[in-house]
């Protein structure tokens, strides 16, 4: 994947301008990385519309970012995060979609998430960090029409993932999607990242 040297600028300038440098380095772990531009990878190989995206756990913008950076039509997206230090990271991250219009990023509660238009897709890559009452919830908002692409794990190691699988099938039994396009599992060094891709 090719991203614009001026994205890059501004990943720079979110990572100088933040008092917690070290916070908005760990958006760009490899892992992290790898695991967003595998996510990415699979969407392109959809074939239904996503020009108008919404990601829960959107953290600090980067997976928005390389997105805009793909071979994807995207209008808009709105990155919603219940941390209210991402908002100003994820504007920079995206400054240039930001100033073009097409980038918001947005402290909210993704329980509590208003819906400002029905978007073509909905991302939530944060599924271990919250309970299967509050997931439940977030996917009774989602909009009908919406389809959903899902992510979690087993790295079961660290305090905040409080929702973590052993399998690909276990997660799959869970999501409460009645439709699934596309089921995936990335082998990273510490743990598996698992997706899911399909409608409620």
């Amino acid at each position: 994947m090719l991203v614009d040297l001026d994205d890059v600028a501004f990943w720079m300038d979110a990572v100088r301008n933040n008092e917690n440098h070290f916070g908005v380095l760990e958006s760009f772990w490899k892992g992290q990385l790898k695991s967003k531009v595998w996510l990415v990878e699979h969407l392109h190989n959809s074939h239904w519309r996503q020009e108008n995206i919404v990601i829960f756990g959107g953290w600090n913008g980067v997976l928005s970012s390389l997105l805009f950076n793909s071979k994807l039509d995207i209008n808009d997206i709105r990155s919603v995060d219940i941390d209210p230090s991402c908002e100003e990271v994820a504007n920079m991250i995206c400054k240039r979609q930001e100033i073009e219009g097409k980038f918001n990023a947005i402290t909210c509660d993704m329980c509590t998430y208003e819906y400002e238009f029905t978007p073509d897709l909905v991302i939530n890559t944060s599924t271990e960090h919250i309970t299967q009452e509050q997931y439940e919830t977030w996917l009774e908002r989602v909009p009908k029409t919406s389809a959903i692409a899902i992510q979690n794990n087993n790295y079961k190691s660290i305090a905040d993932h409080i929702r973590c699988y052993d399998s690909l099938e276990e997660f799959k039994m869970s999501s409460g999607l009645q439709k699934i396009y596309t089921e995936d599992t990335l082998k990273l060094p510490l743990y598996d990242r698992y997706l899911l891709i399909g409608r409620k």
